[in-house]
């Protein structure tokens, strides 16, 4: 059942690092204990002594992950008629809680606006500068930038569509002018390939999950900037300093926005809101770039 999952829904929705991981987390951590057990047979104490081997091995987040797996091959199953119900909410509580990783950010403007400076002298691969430039301007998670596909780009509407890596929801990207003027140079260079950001090696693949790392450090910013702070960086200063709605950023953050009533917002919500905010954003990022 979840590998009917993975291959006729999961792989359709998410970037494909983060397919394989998925898989190697149900390979490695649930199929030896659950797989051979029918679906509709298996309850919430038996998932919880799958999910404690992975927690006493010292690997919490691992097992919250693999649990919110487990969770969406059970819906599957009740929507295809093979199980009844979903077992994971019964275990809300059952798992030491796992500690967020922080990652290295800069928001103080004086040292966005020396990194800015210094992304606009590096003088590496013109795809690599293009990644770094365009990242803190939209802030997604370094995996969707580094798969961005040019069938996913718009250039005359000036957005950007894609499935969430983290929530598994669509997700539109407005993109501000600036970001259409790289994407527009862009084009000349790495149009003919499926990926916006292909591989220095081949077209036919996206950049190394390692590029954009690298090219930080060699700017002098290890250990304070990685790519993933972008996001950090946009979010504390767009709430602080631009003083915009925590929803309008949340719902560009790609997390889970709900309403009033519980319901998860669509894909289109605030759209022409974070447009606005992500112009603005832009002049901002340009504004503090010619600051000495």
């Amino acid at each position: 059942m979840a590998q009917e999952w993975l291959e006729r829904v999961h792989q359709h929705d998410v970037v494909p690092d983060h397919y394989q991981r998925n898989r190697r987390r149900l390979e490695r951590d649930a199929f030896p204990v659950l797989g051979k057990r029918p679906l509709s047979e298996i309850t919430a104490a038996e998932l919880l002594t799958c999910l404690r081997r992975i927690e006493e091995r010292g690997h919490v987040e691992t097992a919250h992950r693999v649990k919110t797996l487990c969770g969406q091959v059970f819906r599957y199953g009740i929507s295809t008629g093979r199980a009844e119900r979903d077992p994971t909410p019964d275990l809300r509580g059952a798992l030491r809680p796992s500690k967020t990783k922080n990652h290295p950010a800069l928001t103080d403007p004086k040292e966005v606006a020396e990194l800015l400076r210094a992304i606009d002298g590096y003088g590496g691969l013109p795809v690599t500068i293009a990644a770094l430039k365009l990242a803190p301007l939209v802030f997604t998670r370094p995996g969707e930038l580094r798969h961005a596909r040019w069938a996913d780009i718009d250039l005359e509407d000036a957005t950007w569509s894609f499935v969430a890596s983290k929530t598994d929801e669509p997700l539109i990207v407005p993109l501000p002018t600036q970001a259409v003027e790289i994407l527009s140079d862009l084009y000349g260079l790495t149009g003919r390939s499926e990926f916006v950001f292909p591989g220095a090696r081949s077209n036919k693949r996206p950049m190394s999950n390692v590029a954009l790392k690298a090219a930080l450090d060699r700017m002098g910013f290890k250990n304070k900037m990685t790519v993933h702070g972008f996001r950090a960086m946009a979010r504390t200063i767009l709430a602080e300093r631009l003083n915009y709605p925590e929803n309008y950023i949340e719902q560009q953050l790609a997390h889970t926005v709900r309403d009033t009533n519980g319901r998860a917002y669509n894909r289109t919500q605030y759209l022409e809101q974070r447009r606005e905010m992500l112009q603005s954003w832009a002049d901002y990022l340009d504004a503090l770039r010619g600051v000495n």
